[in-house]
């Protein structure tokens, strides 16, 4: 049975859905015979506090599945001083998939896979903390609209036979009207993807400067970008997805929540040491992953260990993923708090504008 139930309470399963949410109650003895003693089917997600005063009790323990609205929903129940948790959604999907399903099953189930203790229980980011994730994946999503429209232009004018030279990557309206001679319905569909390139810059353009001055305004986020290849977005990131650093015990424990620790399978008379990226969190690991590029492209002491080991191992990948885990464990320490106050502040961060847009839709640093 799972540390956190409490003998003299039930768990309840609860499969939640935007509209609304189907509760299946459960007294504990044991995991295997855990008895459903009532099912509330199709409740209106509106409703939730009202069921929840009503039909619970401050002994009751509630899960619910990682899913777009859980962690609202604990936050709602915890209000009412209820006790709710959030498992993770990637063994309860699989067993879903194995069994038949329908909200009073789902209910059961996730109740008893929590009994169980096979389903992991996932961190609920408080208010401050989803704020900013909120804004960290509304930037990552700019940075990919911006992409795409970028690369739909330079896919269309290939197809028109026109091939940019690295000088005019990306050009302006004035210098693409001399680069071919455009049909009236071929300059209508340029002009559509340039309006499209310049929304998603401007886009991209917002959610930056808003990072530059969260970062700014953080003394903790503000004292990671001294560190080689930390900047705004990557600190902000950390910030984001991180929040209480208390959570990880050593700097272990978060090398191995982003991912950079490698993967391993010791099964009898074998043993098979992978890379990394199998697990963990990704959109963190890809930014550490490009620091750790940045720090091997300078003359820190960090990029000459990185650069001996990349000599004696033969293997690129294999240094980056080292220097990022090096990062990661100076990224503990300083949200621990062993750092100095930063006496002076980059303009660029100070004003909050990361970067200014220029007209030939080119995101260039501010000087």
């Amino acid at each position: 049975m799972s540390k956190d139930s409490n003998s003299n309470g039930r768990i309840i399963g609860l499969d939640s859905h935007p509209d609304s949410f189907t509760a299946a109650m459960l007294v504990v003895s044991t995991p295997a015979s855990a008895v459903v003693e009532k099912v509330f089917n199709h409740v209106p997600m509106g409703q939730l506090q009202s069921w929840a005063r009503k039909h619970t009790n401050p002994d009751d323990l509630i899960v619910l599945e990682a899913s777009g609205n859980s962690f609202q929903g604990v936050r709602s129940l915890e209000a009412l001083g209820r006790k709710a948790r959030v498992l993770e959604s990637c063994h309860l999907g699989k067993l879903k998939t194995a069994h038949a399903n329908n909200d009073r099953i789902s209910a059961v189930r996730i109740g008893k896979a929590y009994l169980a203790g096979t389903a992991k229980t996932v961190w609920v980011p408080d208010p401050k903390t989803q704020e900013r994730r909120d804004f960290f994946h509304a930037h990552q999503k700019a940075v990919r609209h911006r992409t795409q429209a970028h690369n739909r232009l330079l896919s269309y004018l290939s197809d028109n036979g026109v091939r940019l030279t690295r000088s005019i990557a990306s050009p302006s309206e004035a210098q693409l009207r001399k680069l071919a001679q455009w049909t009236p319905s071929q300059w209508r569909v340029i002009e559509g993807m340039l309006m499209e390139l310049r929304h998603a810059t401007e886009q991209r353009q917002h959610w930056s400067s808003i990072i530059a001055q969260e970062v700014a305004a953080d003394p903790l986020l503000l004292s990671l970008v001294r560190l080689c290849g930390v900047r705004d977005k990557i600190a902000f990131a950390l910030g984001a997805v991180i929040c209480d650093i208390r959570r990880f015990a050593e700097p272990r424990k978060l090398v191995s929540y982003v991912g950079l620790n490698p993967s391993f399978d010791d099964s009898g008379q074998q043993t098979w040491s992978g890379g990394i990226g199998g697990h963990g969190r990704k959109d963190l690991r890809s930014l550490l992953i490009e620091a750790a590029h940045a720090i091997l492209r300078t003359s820190h002491p960090l990029a000459k260990w990185g650069k001996k080991l990349t000599a004696r191992k033969s293997s690129v990948k294999l240094a980056v993923a080292a220097v990022a885990r090096r990062l990661v464990v100076a990224i503990w320490h300083l949200m621990m708090g062993r750092w100095t106050t930063l006496e002076e502040i980059h303009q660029r961060l100070k004003t909050g504008r990361s970067y200014t847009l220029d007209p030939s839709l080119k995101f260039k640093p501010s000087t």
